[in-house]
Formats: C-alpha cells, sequence, structure tokens
C-alpha cells in the first residue's frame, strides 16, 4: 500500500511541474502605447510622378516594383543570329578527314571460286544373305504350342518367337522344328533357313 502512495504522490509531483512550465513558457500578447495607423486605415505606398523617380524607386525597392515606363519604349525588331551553327569547329581536321577518305577507295576484290557440289555416296546396305550368316542357331525350347529359337551374334543372344523383329530388319514369320522362315523388311524378300544346332543362319539352297 505504501508503494501505490509513493507512485501516486511522484505522479502529482509531475503533473504540477508539467503544469508550472506550461503556463511560463505560454505566449504573451505584447502591447504598445500609440498606434502608426487608425484602426480600419489602408496604408498605400506612395506612387512616383515620373519615370526618374520611378527608376529611383525601383533600384531602391531591389527590382521587385512595377516598371511601367518600359511599356512605352519602341520594340526593336530582331536582326537574325549571323553565325554558321553548322560550321565545323576543327577547319584543318574537316579538311583531313576528307583527304584520307578520298585517300581510301574500296578495292574490287576477286569473286569467290564456285562451289563444287559432292553428291553424297548412298549407304551401302549389306545382303541379307551375308548378314544372316552372322547369326547362329544355339536351340529351341517348346512351351504352350509356342516354338522359341535362341540366336547369337558378337556376344549378343537373341530370342526369337514367331511375328519377332531381330537384326534390325528381319522379322521371323515361320519357325518350325526343321526351319526358319524369315522376311527382309526393306526388301519384303522371304528367306528359309535350315536350323542346324550351332550353325550359321544360312538359307536354304
Amino acid at each position: 500500500m505504501n508503494r501505490q502512495k509513493l507512485i501516486l504522490f511522484i505522479l502529482l509531483i509531475a503533473l504540477v511541474v508539467a503544469a508550472i512550465w506550461s503556463y511560463w513558457r505560454m505566449p504573451r500578447q505584447a502591447t504598445v502605447a500609440t498606434l502608426k495607423f487608425a484602426p480600419g486605415q489602408r496604408a498605400e505606398a506612395p506612387r512616383p510622378t515620373s519615370p526618374a523617380a520611378a527608376a529611383v524607386l525601383g533600384n531602391h525597392s531591389g527590382g521587385r516594383a512595377l516598371r511601367l515606363d518600359l511599356l512605352g519604349r519602341e520594340q526593336q525588331a530582331f536582326k537574325g543570329y549571323r553565325r554558321n551553327i553548322f560550321k565545323p569547329i576543327f577547319v584543318d581536321e574537316f579538311k583531313m578527314g576528307k583527304l584520307q577518305a578520298a585517300a581510301f577507295k574500296p578495292v574490287a576484290l576477286p569473286p569467290p571460286p564456285p562451289v563444287t557440289i559432292v553428291p553424297l555416296q548412298p549407304a551401302v546396305v549389306e545382303a541379307p544373305k551375308r548378314e544372316l550368316v552372322k547369326f547362329t542357331f544355339l536351340g529351341f525350347l517348346k512351351k504352350d504350342n509356342r516354338t522359341t529359337i535362341f540366336l547369337s551374334r558378337d556376344k549378343d543372344i537373341f530370342l526369337v518367337r514367331k511375328g519377332d523383329t531381330f537384326g534390325g530388319r528381319f522379322m521371323a514369320t515361320a519357325i518350325t522344328d526343321q526351319a526358319l522362315t524369315i522376311k527382309v523388311n526393306d526388301s519384303g524378300e522371304e528367306i528359309v533357313i535350315p536350323l542346324i544346332e550351332y550353325g550359321s543362319l544360312r538359307a536354304a539352297k
């Protein structure tokens, strides 16, 4: 309880100090003994009666007075600007530039040699029978009435069934225990190859 009273006492002192400070800093109205102009009277500046007096008044007022005497002067016509603004400043450099431009004449270059077009040689397609020799028949497997043969070429093994394509251009159209019938896709040729275990695919004679 004593603490609350102490806080209230401090706030009361601060309020009193603030009131005294605001009263001391409050602006007060100044008074004079006599007025220069009577209430409601308008102050008028004296007007000059001659141009000379107006000029003197303008000089004393710092050039802020209205110069009515300038309106009566005769306006002179503009005689034009006689300097050539397009004339080069450095005449010697301009002449040197013209001489250098005349010295460097375009040199006629010889026409380029004609371009010889070399026709591209068509890619040589290896004969189908020669390509088939690279395949070796390893054996076959029958399952669910379907025959699968095993072929090898360059250490790669191919599982071929009827309708499969191998070698990129050969499609197996028929497979039996004794022979393999293939169709060359690019030429449509059909080749019958007897199946010999561990033998190359050679067309029947």
